[in-house]
């Protein structure tokens, strides 16, 4: 199919895809495919004022009910998989199978809180009073303002939006400059969903496409209490403070510099597998992309020359090609970055295996993914290059590579590979790992919806998807209810009139 088959099979229009001053370039081969309209400054007022007309509906609406709207957007979800997976393929540069994977993880949260809607559950408290009940409830918080970045331009966002509709929260989206595609296919979906569903109020959930001044304008707002934003750690330094600042809550989902532990009673051949696909997967730009791998030295070497005999084999093209297994960075831009994160590493006594452009012949930023050996944790390894670049290094005693691991300015993701039990639950343990996230023989990339994701550090401490994540959009209250006729109070305090 042609850029704009993809693109019409999605129900996108000639007139949404043209005349518009947001030039869309596609990854593959750098083709400008779209002009989009973008959001004026001047609309966001009117729009953020429809979400506060939305919530004021969308919260009294029973939260099962609420669900009904989600179950039907995941319904919706499945019949389109192919289509909005294509499009991500098209906008962001992902091979087949990971457009098809996250339009599944799409599918995945939709369920996951369809079953929330009817288990957003409080607690029932001793009093110490007597004839006294204390509770807690949960109560739809208001607008959340979702912010998404490219390398996952659909499935973040359903992220926060399954949960935050069935908590009884609207939503206002803005996708990344570079993916507003993906954004516009998913609105195609959600339209269908919300016709189905039959009685949703005006503006609940609505798309905005711009640049920063967009995004300001969410951040900024006081009618916005929850603020979800994804991208780099420079990004989340500037939306936390400004929207805690006006007493706002930010759910941030910022960088990674995700290692993993191999140690020497390690399933090497497992090991391999799993930092492959960990650290070239999208192209190494996930924020839970495998970075660092730090190994035993007494296997180091052989390691390194499994990963580069692995490195060797792996095909390099276009991502709608089903026997691609790397496509291309986001843009050149991306490549330039890579290329000056190498020469770094070299003059900081790396040796790189790889790396370069690769030459697919139908233009595109191309790259061969590099491992580079390095002789201790320089300052280029501490900080996150988004491409597919693995460092190496190693140890001899494990509570020194935890240590190593730890020693970064990120906290989203890590793992350790051994079959020694001891090794593996210390790693799990409060001296281990200090990542929100932490596996044991499994590489740090690829997480369920089921769990809470997110990180520590300048990762943002956010937590978005599984779990008990839904809170983040609910605000809690507790009650009190003196069924006696007396009126005691706490601490045994005194205070007769």
């Amino acid at each position: 199919m042609t850029h704009a088959d993809v693109l019409k099979a999605a129900g996108l229009t000639e007139a949404e895809l043209q005349g518009g001053t947001l030039a869309v370039q596609s990854p593959i081969d750098g083709a400008v495919v779209a002009h989009v309209h973008e959001t004026g400054p001047e609309q966001m007022p009117d729009i953020i004022a429809r979400a506060q007309a939305a919530f004021k509906a969308w919260r009294s609406v029973p939260a099962p009910r609420r669900g009904e709207l989600v179950r039907l957007l995941g319904e919706e979800l499945r019949a389109s998989k192919e289509e909005l997976a294509a499009v991500v393929t098209l906008e962001a540069g992902k091979i087949l199978s990971e457009g098809l994977g996250e339009v599944q993880e799409m599918i995945d949260i939709c369920d996951f809180a369809v079953g929330q809607s009817r288990q957003l559950y409080g607690l029932t408290i001793a009093s110490e009073r007597p004839g006294h009940r204390m509770m807690e409830t949960w109560h739809p918080m208001g607008p959340c303002g979702v912010i998404t970045a490219f390398n996952f331009p659909v499935a973040v966002w359903s992220w926060n939006t399954a949960l935050a509709l069935v908590c009884g929260d609207p939503v206002i989206w803005k996708p990344s400059e570079k993916t507003p595609l993906t954004a516009m296919a998913c609105m195609k979906i959600l339209d269908r969903a919300l016709a189905r569903f039959g009685d949703a109020p005006d503006g609940l959930v609505q798309l905005v496409i711009g640049g920063p001044e967009i995004g300001a304008a969410l951040v900024a707002s006081t009618d916005i209490p929850i603020l979800s934003a994804t991208g780099s750690t420079r990004m989340g330094g500037q939306v936390g403070p400004q929207v805690a600042a006006r007493w706002g809550r930010p759910i941030l989902e910022l960088g990674g510099n995700n290692a993993m532990i191999v140690a020497p009673s390690a399933d090497l051949e497992m090991a391999v597998r799993a930092i492959v696909f960990s650290a070239v997967g999208t192209a190494g730009q996930r924020c839970t992309s495998l970075r660092r791998v730090i190994a035993h030295h007494s296997i180091k070497d052989d390691l390194v020359a499994r990963l580069t005999a692995a490195y060797a084999s792996l095909p390099i093209g276009d991502p709608r090609d089903a026997a691609t297994l790397i496509g291309p960075l986001i843009d050149q831009a991306s490549a330039d970055r890579m290329a000056a994160a190498l020469s770094d590493a070299t003059a900081q006594g790396g040796t790189v295996h790889g790396g370069g452009a690769a030459d697919c012949g139908i233009g595109g930023a191309y790259v061969r993914p590099a491992i580079v050996e390095m002789p201790a944790q320089t300052e280029i390894v501490r900080t996150e290059t988004f491409a597919p670049i693995l460092y190496v290094m190693g140890y001899d005693d494990l509570n020194a590579a935890i240590a190593l691991q730890n020693d970064v300015p990120q906290g989203l993701s890590s793992c350790i590979f051994t079959l020694n039990l001891r090794e593996a639950e210390v790693f799990l343990s409060a001296a281990g790992s200090d990542c929100g996230i932490a596996n044991v023989n499994i590489g740090p990339s690829g997480a369920e919806i089921g769990g809470a994701f997110g990180g520590e550090k300048e990762t943002g401490g956010g937590r978005e998807s599984g779990s008990d994540a839904w809170k983040g959009y609910m605000r809690r209250q507790t009650n009190t209810i003196n069924y006696s006729a007396e009126l005691p109070l706490a601490q045994d305090v005194v205070f007769d009139i």
